[in-house]
Parts: structure tokens; C-alpha cells; sequence
């Protein structure tokens, strides 16, 4: 599937069937998780896989009792080092790049999954000295998204959402645009006309075409 049909028809799943995920897919996604965006490229996160069934349920006792993740094979634990983030950035890194580059990566494994016929959920309520305890991760350490993943066992509803007309506001704040979509296809054919007129200079330049002087008459 392309990336818009998955981000689309990507949905939190909490059931799981009782199947292992193959490790190339889980691969697969670790590997979308390392290429997310990251402030400056710190990279300052760390992904813990869990597969081992007592970590997981001790993870899932940590995460408010929520027992239902029990039932995903693995679990990816997304961990991040805000000092390092602080040393370049100081308190915004401490206290919010750090979340914004865990955010981005989670985001990237919840598509990874379900691009390859998986099912996830972000986990985000948590006692975090808890989970910490059960991956044996330092004080330093926040923990910041536990991702179940398996095998989808439901297909849930398409989520209430609300549309754009209540959440975009064209150059600023509190500037609503009724009919969205007739603005949104004069922008398209605007840059519709300039990526023709673009095209059609690179042509002329490729095919050796030159203007002819101008004259005075």
C-alpha cells in the first residue's frame, strides 16, 4: 500500500491472534523506527523488544494493568536519553525535543506495522518507575511509548474524526476557510501550473531552445 492508503486505514488494534510475527518484519519496523526524524539527528532514543512473556506481562501492569496487550507477541518499548538532548539543546531538548523525536519514531512503527499486515497500539499511560524496573533501564532513562504488535484479531470502526474546516486556519490563527476544498483545489491548480511551467523551461533548456532578442522598434 502506498503511504497516504496507510496512514488512512492504520488503526489502534488490542486484540491479537495467537501467531508469531516473523523477525524480518519486526526487523522491518525497528528499522523505520531508527529512520525517524530526530532534533539535530541526535538520535537520542533506544528501542527495547520484548518477547519474553514475563517481561511483557510485567510491562502490562506497569501500563495501568492493561492486560489486553498480553496477548501481542512482542512489545516495542520506546526509550529516550533527555540528558543528551539537554547537552545539545538544553531544557527544550530535556523536555520537549526528546518527546517530539519518540513521537515521530513511534509514529513510523505503528505505519511499519500495519504496512506489512500488522496491528499495534501506542501505549502511553504508564507507571514509568514500573516499566523501567521490568526492562532494567537506568534512572536517567524516560520511557516514553510501549507499542504492542501482532497479528490483528479485529477491525475496528473508523474513528469519529473531525474535519479539516475545524482544525486548519489559513495563515493565521482563528482564519477558517468554509469551503476547504474548493481552497485547496485552487492551490492545487496554482501549483499544478507551475510545475507545467517549470517542466516546460527545463524542455526548452534541455532541448537547447534560446529566446530570441528582443527588438525595438
Amino acid at each position: 500500500m502506498d503511504a497516504l492508503e496507510c496512514i488512512k486505514t492504520r488503526r489502534s488494534i488490542r486484540r491479537f491472534k495467537d501467531r508469531p510475527v516473523p523477525f524480518e518484519l519486526i526487523g522491518n519496523i525497528l528499522d523505520s523506527a531508527r529512520l525517524a526524524p530526530s532534533a539535530g539527528n541526535i538520535q537520542e532514543w533506544n528501542f527495547i523488544l520484548v518477547t519474553e512473556y514475563k517481561i511483557r506481562e510485567k510491562i502490562s501492569m506497569a501500563a495501568c494493568m492493561q492486560t489486553w496487550m498480553n496477548d501481542a507477541p512482542i512489545y516495542i518499548v520506546v526509550c529516550s536519553d533527555p540528558g543528551k538532548a539537554e547537552r545539545f539543546y538544553g531544557e527544550k531538548g530535556e523536555k520537549l525535543y526528546c518527546l517530539q523525536n519518540a513521537a515521530a519514531a513511534i509514529e513510523n512503527i505503528l505505519l511499519a506495522a500495519h504496512a506489512q499486515g500488522l496491528g499495534a497500539c501506542w501505549v502511553g499511560a504508564c507507571e514509568e518507575d514500573q516499566l523501567r524496573s521490568a526492562i532494567g533501564a537506568p534512572d536517567n532513562i524516560r520511557i516514553l511509548g510501549v507499542v504492542p504488535i501482532g497479528y490483528p484479531a479485529e477491525e475496528p470502526r473508523v474513528p469519529d474524526k473531525y474535519p479539516l474546516t475545524d482544525v486548519v486556519f489559513i495563515d493565521k490563527w482563528g482564519n477558517r476557510i468554509k469551503d476547504i476544498a474548493a481552497y485547496m483545489g485552487y492551490y492545487g491548480e496554482h501549483i499544478k501550473k507551475a510545475a507545467e511551467k517549470g517542466k516546460e523551461i527545463f524542455r526548452k533548456m534541455a532541448s537547447g531552445e534560446k529566446k530570441s532578442p528582443s527588438r525595438k522598434s
